[in-house]
């Protein structure tokens, strides 16, 4: 256990409705602006709040738009990606990958409320001889009455 950071990829199927201010959230990347080093993909990088997207809770900041109605996002320019989002129509099915970070290793800050990551045998095995000690010194007592 080295303290190191683990991501998990998973993809969903998200289906938005359009709402007053559009769909609810900014993109960034594309082949010509690359978010993400050696990756031109498409990334959320603001959902707005009370947006369609907020409103409906799962798209997340930092989330890869894999595709939108079926159209995949792979090796487009930034601006054809955004004309994509802008014409994709009232109901729009986004094909999102997100990336869930696992704790690897030991966690440094714990917050008021949280276990204190003790493992249970470390409290149960003194408590247990603690307990043997006292009952072995009362038996001996017991028997010099």
């Amino acid at each position: 256990m080295n303290g190191r950071l683990v991501y998990l990829v998973a993809e969903e199927e998200i289906n938005l409705t359009r709402g007053p201010s559009g769909l609810g959230f900014n993109i960034v990347g594309g082949t010509d602006q690359q978010y993400v080093s050696n990756d031109s993909g498409i990334y959320v990088s603001r959902i707005k709040e009370n947006g369609a997207a907020a409103l409906d809770g799962r798209l997340q900041e930092g989330d890869k738009i894999l595709s939108v109605n079926g159209q995949d996002l792979k090796n487009l320019l930034h601006q054809v990606a955004v004309d994509l989002f802008r014409n994709a129509g009232y109901a729009v099915s986004l094909r999102v990958q997100h990336r869930l970070q696992v704790q690897n290793g030991p966690i440094g800050h714990r917050g008021e409320g949280d276990p204190s990551g003790i493992p249970i045998f470390m409290v149960l095995v003194p408590v247990f001889a603690l307990t043997m000690v006292a009952a072995w010194v009362f038996m001996r007592y017991r028997q010099q009455l």
